[in-house]
């Protein structure tokens, strides 16, 4: 697909290094997730084995409108052990119906008994494995998408036929590229709140402050009004015990930080290690997911191929379970590119860029001088992903495949809605791939 094909995203997912769409098919607009069932995500990971009297406790666990670590953070409450003592694969979002594997530290009856609003324990036994996040080979998704900006109004079903059609066309298009640009979706930066990359940054600058009070108190368009007006009030103000009085209780990661300032006035460091260690994690991480899409934005600007390898790429090898392997890589040059060009087509094989870290080594020839010239614009280098002051905070880095494949695609009109059904690897966002369909000017129907 050549760079002339490539239709501007908007200023919101420019921001956020998204700058461009694949196809050049109109979209469908439409919103995500009008009800958390709208949303289907049923986590793909190994079986644990059921051992009587093992050291954990396994369950697999639906739950409906629960962001991960606020759930682990209710179920660690009504278990009384820390949330340390549970462990999970991956992190899903808040407003959707998810099913995954949670392995606890606890009691099997303790477990099978948890009782909380809108959360389903399938199955619960011990077993000797834990898991730990990025034990999964990936998701499948059931989604629908409403609102669609075709049809006439007051007849919305009269659009459904052509959103269909287009839907087929920009699939055609996608499965002869054999995927879609890898993007990291928003939800890795926050479509209420999108700066997590924001605050991510201000730690890798060695800047404690300015990532708490972003984190407090910079405002999202489609925040409430009253959480909007606290936050505001805490930017001009800075004023630590009456935010607390006035922060509700629903924004409990924000309260935990004014806590900390409370009790240690101006222990910037010490409040974000207050944090649970995986959402500290997450800052960084969408930091380095920022420059990833700003990486594969240029590429996709340059005209390169995203399928197949030019020299200078590093092609992944693919692992034992038909995945990546983000540190076993090929260097390619004009001996092995036919070779490792027929293993790409054939998904045998993964083109990678960079996600920076203190032990990125970055890619030869023009995808190389991409890498670079990009992350020199962010400022950074390797040495900024060392950081002591936090709790194994440290990020070596590794590379991320560029097209992200697709399994079992269906799509299916519904009464007001377009059904999609598919499979992803881990790591792959299902709303980088519904955008391509969706071609929103704005983020929130993400």
């Amino acid at each position: 697909m050549s760079q002339a094909s490539y239709r501007p995203a908007g200023q919101a997912e420019n921001a956020l290094g998204m700058e461009y769409f694949c196809t050049d098919v109109d979209g469908i607009g439409g919103r995500l997730r009008a009800t958390p069932q709208d949303f289907v995500v049923d986590e793909v990971s190994e079986k644990l084995e059921p051992v009587e009297d093992g050291r954990f406790t396994a369950a697999v666990i639906r739950s409906t409108n629960w962001e991960t670590n606020r759930l682990v953070r209710k179920m660690s409450k009504r278990l009384g052990i820390g949330r340390n003592r549970i462990n999970f694969a991956g992190t899903k979002d808040k407003r959707a119906v998810t099913t995954q594997l949670f392995v606890f530290s606890a009691p099997l009856e303790d477990v099978q008994s948890l009782d909380l609003g809108d959360v389903e324990v399938l199955e619960a036994f011990r077993t000797n494995r834990s898991i730990f996040i990025g034990d999964l080979y990936g998701n499948r998704f059931s989604i629908a998408v409403k609102d669609l900006d075709t049809g006439s109004p007051g007849s919305p079903g009269d659009g459904i036929p052509r959103a269909l059609e287009q839907c087929q066309t920009i699939w055609n298009r996608l499965g002869d590229l054999g995927g879609f640009p890898n993007y990291f979706g928003v939800q890795r930066f926050g479509v209420v709140r999108p700066i997590t990359h924001v605050v991510g940054e201000h730690i890798v600058n060695g800047e404690p402050e300015k990532a708490v009070v972003c984190y407090i108190s910079d405002l999202g368009e489609l925040e409430d009004e009253r959480a909007s007006q606290v936050r505001a009030e805490f930017a001009e103000t800075r004023d630590v015990h009456k935010a607390l009085a006035d922060f509700p209780r629903t924004l409990s990661f924000e309260r935990v930080l004014l806590n900390h300032l409370a009790k240690s006035p101006d222990d910037y460091v010490g409040a974000l290690n207050q944090l649970p260690q995986n959402l500290l994690s997450m800052f960084i991480h969408a930091h380095q997911s920022c420059i990833f899409n700003r990486i594969l934005s240029r590429r996709m600007e340059k005209g390169l191929p995203l399928n197949q390898p030019v020299e200078g790429d590093r092609v992944l090898k693919m692992d034992k379970y038909g995945l990546p392997a983000h540190d076993d890589w090929i260097e390619v040059d004009a001996r092995n590119i036919a070779k490792l060009t027929e293993l790409c087509l054939k998904k045998k094989a993964f083109v990678s860029a960079a996600l920076y870290g203190y032990e990125s080594e970055l890619a030869g020839g023009e995808p190389g001088e991409i890498e670079a010239r990009t992350i020199g614009e962010a400022g950074v280098t390797n040495k900024d992903f060392l950081l002591p002051e936090f709790r194994h905070m440290d990020m070596k880095g590794t590379r991320r495949e560029i097209l992200a494949p697709v399994k079992d695609f269906a799509l299916k009109a519904e009464d007001d809605a377009i059904r999609f059904d598919f499979e992803l690897i881990k790591g792959c966002y299902a709303t980088t791939l519904l955008r391509e369909f969706m071609k929103r000017d704005t983020i929130e129907g993400y």
